[in-house]
C-alpha cells in the first residue's frame, strides 16, 4: 500500500494521457489561469494567463514568449476579427480556457501595434472604424504632425472637377454622367494630357487607398540596407549570417511620385544676388533655399516649395569644385528663419563655366547626353534629405521620403543661364543614409554600389534596362547610372514678383554672409553705411532684410539676439508700427549711438539719420593729435594705439 501513491502519481503525470490531460485542466481552472494557444508562422505556442487580465497584458506576453513585435491578435484563422490591446478590455470577456488565437505580423507603428508603451493612450472607437468615411479605414498614425500642407491636402477632396460638355452630356445642369463627372487625382489620362510625369505624394496615396479596404494595411515601409541586429541564432557579421537578419535584395525602380511637384522663387533678383559672386570671382557657390511649402493648384493635390531667401554658408570654392565647411551659425539662422515663418526647405549650386564673355554665354555642361546631376550631387542631395525627412502617418517609422529639394544653375541649349530641379528617391536615400553607394572616379554619371566586406554587410542591388535587342535585362548596380534616383522638379518664378523682404531697385542691397571679397563682406562698417541710405520712415523697408537679420542675430560686439523677437514678428506681420516701436528701445539706441561713434572717430563722412555729423569738426588740438597716433577698428569700433595692427578687442588686422 506504501507504492500506491506513486503508481497513482505516474498514472496521472504520465505524458499524452488522458487522465493527465484532464487533471492538468481541473488545476488550471481551481487556479484560475486560462491556457490560450498562440498559432504562428513559427508554430504553436501556450499561453498562461488569467481571465482578469487585459488583452493589453496579453500582447506583452505574447511578445516576450514569441520574441515578435509588430503584430495582431486575431479570432479566425482568416484574421477577420482583431483582438485589439485595450488595457480596459479583459481576456475572460474575449477568450476561454484552451482558445486558439491566430498572430499575424503586420508592418506598423509601435503606437499602433505591439509595443505596448503608447497603447494605452489610444482608444479603439468601434463606431469609428465601422464610419463610411474612406480615408477614416487607412487607420494612420495620430501621434505623427505632419506638415501644415499635408494636413491640408489630407482634409481636401482632391478631385478633378470638369465642366458639362455641350456635345457629350444629354443631361439638365444638375446631373452628372461619365463624361463630367468628377475624376480621381491620380487619373492617368488627365495627367498625360496635362503632361504632369509624376503623381504628387498625396494623389499617390489616394490611389494606393483607393481600394476594396480603403488600404486599410496600406504602410510606406521603411528601406533597410543593414543587418538586423540582436540575432542569437548565430554569430555576428562576418562569422555569420541567416534569412532572418539580411537585408533583402533591391531592385531599383523610377520613383513614380513626388513629394514637391514645383519649386517657385519669389523673384529673380533672390537667383540674381546669389549669382553675382560666380559673375565676380569665377567661382561656383553653394546655398541653402529658405521659404515655405503650399498648395500647388497645377497638380492634383500638389505642393510648391516657395523660396523667400538664399542662406551661403561657409565654403571653399573653386572653378570645378565647391567645399562646405562647418557651419557654427547654422542654429542661429534656423532660429531666424523660423521666427520669420520660413524653413529650410532645399539647396542650389551653381555649375557655370562662361563661353564669350561679351555675349554673356556660358557652356552646356549638363544634358541627356551627359548627365543631369553627378553621382555625388547625388550623394549629398541624399544625406541632405536624410537631415530632412518627410513627416508622414503611413510612415512605419513615422517619416517617409523628403521634401528638400536640389537646385542646379547651368547652361541650357541655347548657352543661357537656367535653373534645374531635382530631388532624389527614397531609395537612394536608404541607400546614402546606409553608406552603401559611392561615387566612381572617372565617370560622374556613374555611381557604384559597395561590396561586402568582413565590416558591412551590403545586400545586392539591381535596376533594369533594354539590351541591344529591345528585351528588358536585370543589371547589378557596379557601375549605376544615376538617372534611377532622380525624379524632376520644375524651378521657376511667378510672372508677379512676390517679395517676403525688401524689393531692391535703386539702393545697395546689404551684403551676403560668408563672402571674403573685397566689397562683400559684412562688417560694422557696411552696416553702418547701409543704414544710412534709408530715411526715418523707411526702417521696416530697411530692416527687412534676411541676410541684415542673420547678422544682426550672430553680432557679438552688442548682443541683440534676445531683444530681436519683436523686431522679427514686424518683419514677418509687415507691421510698421511694431518696428518703430521697436527703433525706439534703447538697445537700438545703443546701435545708432555706435554708429555715430564709428563714423567720428574714423573721420569718415557717413552719418547715420538722427546724428550729429559734424561733431568731428568741433575738435580741438588735442583731439587732432589724438587721431593722428590712434586708428578705429573698421569691425568693432575700437580706438587703438598707432603702433598696433590688429585689434585689441576683436583680434581683426588693421
Amino acid at each position: 500500500m506504501a507504492c500506491a501513491p506513486l503508481l497513482l502519481e505516474n498514472f496521472i503525470y504520465r505524458k499524452r494521457n488522458f487522465v493527465y490531460s484532464f487533471v492538468r485542466h481541473r488545476l488550471f481552472v481551481l487556479c484560475k489561469q486560462s491556457l490560450i494557444r498562440v498559432q504562428s508562422a513559427e508554430g504553436i505556442k501556450r499561453i498562461e494567463i488569467s481571465p482578469k487580465s487585459n488583452l493589453k497584458q496579453l500582447y506583452d506576453i505574447v511578445q516576450n514568449s514569441l520574441k515578435v513585435d509588430g503584430f495582431g491578435l486575431f479570432l479566425e484563422r482568416n484574421f477577420a476579427t482583431e483582438l485589439h490591446a485595450s488595457g480596459s478590455k479583459l481576456v475572460g470577456t474575449s477568450l476561454k480556457h484552451g482558445d486558439m488565437v491566430y498572430l499575424k505580423q503586420i508592418a506598423g507603428t509601435s503606437s499602433r501595434r505591439a509595443s505596448t508603451t503608447a497603447m494605452e493612450n489610444i482608444a479603439f472607437n468601434s463606431a469609428t472604424i465601422q464610419s463610411s468615411d474612406k480615408m477614416s479605414n487607412t487607420r494612420p498614425s495620430n501621434n505623427i504632425i505632419e506638415d501644415e500642407v499635408d494636413q491640408l491636402l489630407f482634409k481636401s477632396d482632391g478631385t478633378i472637377k470638369r465642366e458639362r460638355d455641350s456635345k457629350l452630356c444629354h443631361h439638365n445642369a444638375n446631373g452628372r454622367c461619365v463624361h463630367c463627372s468628377p475624376l480621381e487625382p491620380y487619373d492617368e489620362s488627365y495627367l498625360k494630357e496635362h503632361n504632369i510625369k509624376h503623381l504628387s505624394f498625396h494623389s499617390y496615396i489616394r490611389k494606393q487607398t483607393s481600394g476594396m479596404d480603403h488600404g486599410k494595411y496600406f504602410v510606406f515601409d521603411d528601406i533597410n540596407c543593414r543587418i538586423k541586429p540582436g540575432c542569437r541564432e548565430h554569430p555576428p557579421w562576418p562569422k555569420g549570417i541567416c534569412s532572418k537578419c539580411q537585408p533583402s535584395a533591391i531592385t531599383l525602380n523610377r520613383q513614380t511620385y513626388r513629394h514637391v511637384d514645383n519649386v517657385m522663387f519669389e523673384n529673380t533678383k533672390i537667383v540674381e544676388r546669389f549669382l553675382n559672386y560666380w559673375r565676380t570671382t569665377g567661382h561656383q557657390r553653394m546655398g541653402y533655399l529658405y521659404g515655405t511649402y503650399e498648395q500647388h493648384a497645377d497638380v492634383p493635390l500638389g505642393i510648391r516649395a516657395k523660396v523667400a531667401a538664399i542662406y551661403e554658408p561657409p565654403q571653399e570654392s573653386s572653378r570645378d569644385s565647391i567645399n562646405i565647411c562647418p557651419d557654427e551659425g547654422a542654429d542661429d539662422v534656423d532660429a531666424v528663419a523660423n521666427a520669420l515663418g520660413l524653413k529650410k526647405i532645399g539647396w542650389i549650386f551653381t555649375d557655370l563655366i562662361t563661353k564669350d564673355a561679351s555675349a554673356g554665354t556660358v557652356k552646356q555642361i549638363r544634358g541627356i547626353e551627359t548627365h543631369f546631376l553627378t553621382a555625388q550631387e547625388c550623394i549629398t542631395a541624399g544625406e541632405l534629405q536624410n537631415r530632412h525627412p518627410n513627416p508622414c502617418k503611413y510612415a512605419t517609422n513615422g517619416n517617409f521620403g523628403s521634401k528638400f529639394v536640389t537646385i542646379c544653375v547651368t547652361g541650357d541649349q541655347t548657352k543661357q543661364v537656367h535653373m534645374e530641379g531635382y530631388a532624389v528617391s527614397a531609395q537612394c536615400m536608404a541607400l546614402v543614409r546606409d553608406n552603401c553607394l559611392i561615387p566612381t572616379k572617372d565617370a560622374p554619371e556613374l555611381g557604384y554600389v559597395r561590396e561586402s566586406t568582413d565590416k558591412q554587410y551590403v545586400p545586392d542591388v539591381f535596376y533594369k534596362e533594354k539590351d541591344q535587342y529591345g528585351n528588358e535585362v536585370q543589371r547589378l548596380a557596379r557601375p549605376l547610372p544615376v538617372e534611377y534616383l532622380l525624379v524632376d522638379v520644375p524651378a521657376s518664378t511667378p510672372l508677379q514678383p512676390q517679395y517676403t523682404f525688401t524689393e531692391y531697385d535703386k539702393r545697395q542691397a546689404f551684403p551676403i554672409e560668408n563672402r571674403y571679397i573685397d566689397g562683400h563682406l559684412q562688417d560694422f562698417n557696411a552696416l553702418s553705411n547701409y543704414l544710412a541710405a534709408w530715411a526715418e520712415e523707411e526702417f521696416l523697408e530697411a530692416i527687412s532684410d534676411f541676410h541684415l537679420l542673420i547678422y544682426l542675430y550672430k553680432m557679438d560686439m552688442l548682443p541683440l539676439r534676445q531683444h530681436m523677437g519683436p523686431l522679427l514678428e514686424a518683419v514677418r506681420s509687415k507691421n510698421p508700427n511694431k518696428a518703430a516701436d521697436f527703433k525706439s528701445e534703447e538697445v537700438w539706441k545703443l546701435l545708432e549711438s555706435l554708429f555715430q561713434a564709428s563714423s567720428t572717430g574714423s573721420g569718415g563722412t557717413t552719418s547715420y539719420p538722427g546724428g550729429a555729423a559734424a561733431s568731428a569738426g568741433n575738435a580741438g588740438p588735442d583731439a587732432m593729435d589724438l587721431d593722428a597716433n590712434t586708428w578705429t577698428c573698421n569691425h568693432c569700433t575700437f580706438i587703438n594705439r598707432g603702433e598696433l595692427n590688429s585689434c585689441e578687442i576683436c583680434s581683426l588686422p588693421r
